[in-house]
């Protein structure tokens, strides 16, 4: 290992080693303490808002993160061009990379966290595991042997009974991480876990540890500096999840008693010493039902999740590590923290929560964000979403004094927030806040798993939005009657009308009243509507003497509506041909769900195959995701190859009869 020493100088130009939200973040800190801000981007972000808002930005290569947002070499000349003296890695990508601190080292910069021995050290989860128990830090029992042969990682995950958990050692933010229940389906996860890791950190080696069933997942966040003090600002509970990743995060957590916080934080702060750690850390935990706690992993880094902490304590944690990177001494001593009040946090992804998550890509037609209410995010109406970086494109933030205050706020925030032109997880985040286990604050990693169906349930007024949608695409038609019209001397005839939301296909018929409302007849009703206002992008109406209103955009035959929060995309099929047969793999042609990029072709010309069975596996923003024949049959064609990058509606493979 080498001198893993932290570099302390003073510093006048930060170059944020990172994109979107994170890097406008970091800018904002940076400027508030008088220092110039460096953007670097990919091709793929060349008219991103974060490159918009720096003082300089330089281009580091093509848009997969392998040949920019990774390409260290890249990063390194940019700092040098630009005149930056220090880099801050931001989150992701390089963050925890111990080779790229070492480089930021050795080119004179300032790197803006630990040491590269500090990250070398807690980076490996295996090897990190072992530092904590030998500091006496309970851990998950497993297996981190260096031996990783498809048969002795079989047998060790026998050994340590199922369901266990594959882990990447290299990994962060679920990557590379995989639930296996027995052993017959180990293998196919243990490919899948290392092809994953291998992408998105250049690393195959995974652990296996003993899965703790409905745990809290609880971090405590600690800070050290180069003076010896080491603190911590408690905890935050980050249970909500899917795919291993954080959707909700929230502190104080409902299940953290004073003491256990107490003593959580003593064990945190102790590993902060034993390192000899400087910067911002998280230090992760599994806590069970009976109070017991098991450490995970360290993240040296900021984390996603930040800004709960920060709400909670009045501290800028962005502020403290450019404060330690220059070498002064934490502000503030334990005694001096104080908690007030509650936060919580939920990560806007760009995703189909009623498709198993699917990652979206593509353009942000209208994005508006409340006032009132914290958040983070670089996006502005226009914005392209690209397909190769994490589906995260912001951040919600409620605070209040009590945890009720603060949830409240925060689903008033989301019901305010515009996002039109890509499927986001807007309304399933609304749906998790609103869920009785979560208002109670029992939600532990099994929430989303066990609540589901719940969670994604229809909407109560589906029939009601069916027919403010059929009734919007009428009067924005350029070719309808105005609305303003009030009474007439006869009703229309009804007009037929076709629409689909979320793949359904709805008839309608809508009609003009005399005294000039609108019903509107759907499959299983009918709604009156009086029209107050119209203008560009919402419309005012009354409907069952209820005065109330929506945002909508009109996009030719496609319609973007947000009612009470819920946003609705909406398909115009009135003159549209019948669909072709089978986009979803019925004619034989498996097609590329997102764009993505191939990672695992699991069939060969030739093979037989049912349907159902999988052929193709894509990695979208971070994620793999698994394609199934539609058929029966004989594979005749692979339209692709491993490591091909594809877009949305490519045909990958092909089956006969």
């Amino acid at each position: 290992m080498r001198n893993g020493s932290v570099q302390h100088r003073p510093f006048y130009r930060v170059l944020v080693a990172n994109r979107g939200e994170i890097a406008l973040r970091v800018m904002r800190s940076a400027r508030r303490l008088g220092l110039g801000v460096v953007a670097v981007y990919s091709d793929a972000d060349r008219g991103a808002l974060h490159v918009k808002q720096a003082d300089q930005a330089v281009c580091i290569g093509e848009a997969l993160p392998a040949q920019s947002y990774l390409n260290i070499p890249a990063i390194i000349a940019a700092a040098k061009a630009s005149g930056a003296d220090a880099v801050h890695p931001g989150y992701g990508f390089l963050a925890e990379n111990e080779e790229f601190a070492q480089a930021c080292k050795d080119a004179g910069l300032v790197f803006i966290g630990p040491s590269p021995q500090a990250i070398e050290a807690m980076g490996n989860k295996a090897g990190a595991k072992e530092i904590m128990k030998k500091a006496g830090v309970p851990i998950v029992p497993g297996y981190q042997g260096a031996d990783q042969s498809d048969e002795i990682m079989l047998a060790e995950a026998k050994k340590i009974g199922f369901p266990v958990m594959i882990k990447a050692v290299a990994g962060g933010g679920g990557r590379g991480m995989r639930l296996v229940t027995d052993a017959a389906s180990f293998p196919d996860a243990l490919r899948s876990a290392r092809s994953e890791a291998k992408a998105a950190f250049g690393d195959p080696t995974v652990i296996v540890e003993r899965a703790i069933e409905n745990p809290r997942h609880i971090e405590i966040q600690v800070f050290g500096d180069s003076h010896g003090n080491a603190i911590h600002l408690g905890e935050r509970d980050c249970s909500v999840q899917r795919r291993h990743q954080k959707l909700i995060e929230e502190a104080p957590s409902p299940a953290v008693t004073s003491e256990l916080r107490a003593k959580m934080g003593e064990v945190a702060v102790a590993a902060v010493k034993a390192l000899r750690y400087e910067g911002a850390g998280t230090l992760e935990f599994l806590l069970d039902q009976s109070g017991e706690f098991y450490f995970m992993e360290m993240n040296t880094r900021l984390q996603v999740e930040h800004p709960v902490t920060e709400a909670i304590t009045g501290l800028d944690l962005v502020e403290l590590q450019l404060r330690v990177a220059r070498g002064e001494a934490l502000p503030v001593k334990q005694q001096d923290i104080r908690f007030t009040g509650h936060a919580i946090e939920v990560r806007l992804c760009s995703e189909d929560a009623a498709h198993d998550f699917m990652p979206q890509s593509g353009r942000m037609a209208r994005w508006q964000v409340p006032d009132g209410i914290r958040v983070e995010h670089a996006l502005q109406s226009g914005s392209e979403i690209p397909p190769f970086y994490d589906s995260m494109i912001a951040k919600v933030i409620g605070h209040g004094t009590t945890r009720e205050e603060a949830r409240g706020r925060l689903i008033v925030g989301l019901e305010q927030l515009t996002a039109f032109g890509v499927t986001t997880n807007q309304a399933f985040l609304m749906s998790c806040l609103r869920h009785p286990g979560f208002a109670r604050g029992e939600a532990t990693t099994a929430f989303i798993g066990a609540h589901r169906d719940e969670l994604l349930a229809p909407r109560a007024n589906a029939a009601f939005d069916t027919a403010l949608a059929g009734l919007l695409l009428y009067v924005t038609n350029s070719r309808a009657p105005s609305w303003q019209g009030g009474r007439s001397l006869a009703a229309t005839f009804p007009l037929p009308a076709r629409i689909e939301i979320s793949g359904q296909a709805h008839e309608l018929e809508i009609t003009r009243e005399r005294d000039g409302s609108y019903i509107v007849a759907t499959d299983s009703r009918k709604e009156t509507f009086e029209i107050d206002q119209l203008d560009a992008d919402a419309i005012r109406f009354r409907h069952d003497g209820v005065m109330d209103s929506a945002k909508f955009l009109r996009d030719g035959d496609r319609l973007y509506l947000q009612h009470r929060g819920i946003p609705l995309a909406v398909n115009d099929l009135t003159l549209a041909a019948p669909k072709a047969a089978a986009s979803n793999g019925g004619d034989g042609k498996v097609r590329a769900a997102m764009n993505g990029r191939v990672v695992a072709v699991l069939v060969k010309p030739g093979d037989r195959v049912t349907a159902g069975q999988p052929v193709m596996t894509l990695e979208a923003m971070k994620m793999e995701h698994v394609h199934k024949a539609g058929i029966d049959g004989v594979v005749s064609a692979i339209d692709v190859t491993e490591g091909e990058q594809v877009t949305t509606g490519r045909i990958v493979v092909e089956i006969g009869a």
